[in-house]
């Protein structure tokens, strides 16, 4: 059977150069679909073909009671269109962001086994390191960590990986933290064909710019709405690796499928957002790490709220994360996952 593929896009813009080659291009292929989630700023109608624009006025109909909850002029929207994909009998989901041109590859169906190298180190890896000879490191991984001469065991075989999470890398604007902008901002091409797994008790982060997740890890995509807009996916990556750990599933990292041509972006705004990870990023892990958690996709969901739970505790996400969650859940066991 094929599998229906929707790629996710939350927008404020009209159709980008981005949303217009990713249209195009879904045109000519069987079983893609492209959704679309505005916010109070997006324009009222969005003239491109074979999309499914999730207007305000739709999401207000919506039956999702997640949708009724989330707040507006919020990132956390993108919740949405997850639901909207999986109502759609989406097998597979791509998220990426409306200034993410892609390439060919971009559009290569995936694969859930993957046979790759495995990538091992003491807790913390920076994966850019494996892919560029230039200083960078992406966003979210804990300062103290960057200068940091990491150890990084790459076992010589490749073996086959459950990989429900895979994270591919973006050209030209990577995605890196404010303070890197803010001293560097050097243009990167990373290095073709390669792609690494990350070995359970390891963390990288991963953003929601050029993600694929795979059905099984569907109930993990939810993006907390308590926190800032540049620590969101980032949280959100913490948590998904490691309730993957519990279920020997292995995040891949993999070479560039989009150049990345950055929107405006305010970089001492990004820097204040990006504060919360900067002091709590490393404790964040740490917090996660000492948790029992159990195994079997039957308790993805008690996993993800024992997270919550525990980020609410050291109060980096409000208390109304909580009721959020149990909306997510609710929406979910309602579209059978």
């Amino acid at each position: 059977m094929n599998s229906k593929i929707s790629i996710i896009i939350t927008s404020i813009l009209k159709p980008t150069e981005a949303v217009k080659k990713i249209s195009d291009k879904i045109i000519k292929l069987v079983n893609w679909n492209l959704i679309i989630v505005a916010d109070l700023k997006s324009p009222k109608k969005y003239n491109i073909k074979k999309i499914k624009y999730l207007s305000i006025k739709k999401q207000k109909n919506s039956s999702f009671k997640l949708t009724k909850m989330l707040p507006f002029n919020s990132y956390s929207r993108k919740n949405i269109g997850y639901l909207e994909a999986i109502k759609d009998n989406s097998n597979v989901i791509i998220e990426t962001d409306d200034d993410n041109l892609p390439y060919s590859n971009f559009f290569n169906k995936p694969e859930l086994y993957i046979k790759s190298k495995i990538l091992k180190s003491k807790k913390w890896i920076n994966v850019y390191k494996l892919f560029s000879d230039q200083f960078l490191w992406p966003r979210g991984l804990p300062l103290n960590e960057i200068s940091n001469k990491q150890r990084i065991l790459k076992k010589k075989e490749r073996r086959l990986y459950t990989s429900p999470i895979q994270q591919s890398l973006s050209d030209h604007d990577p995605d890196v933290d404010a303070i890197y902008r803010l001293i560097y901002d050097k243009k990167i091409k990373f290095k073709k064909n390669l792609q690494f797994v990350l070995d359970k008790n390891n963390f990288c982060p991963f953003n929601s710019q050029n993600t694929v997740w795979f059905k099984i890890a569907f109930s993990l995509l939810y993006l907390p709405s308590t926190c800032s807009f540049r620590m969101t996916d980032i949280w959100r990556s913490f948590i998904a690796q490691r309730i993957c750990w519990e279920n020997d599933w292995s995040i891949l990292h993999s070479n560039s499928t989009v150049i990345h041509k950055r929107n405006d972006h305010n970089l001492m705004k990004d820097f204040n957002d990006e504060v919360p990870g900067y002091l709590n990023n490393e404790r964040i892990g740490k917090e996660l790490d000492s948790l029992s958690l159990s195994s079997g996709v039957e308790n993805l969901f008690n996993n993800l709220r024992l997270c919550y739970e525990k980020l609410v505790e050291i109060e980096v996400v409000g208390d109304e994360e909580l009721a959020l969650i149990d909306a997510w859940e609710w929406d979910l066991k309602n579209l059978g996952i």
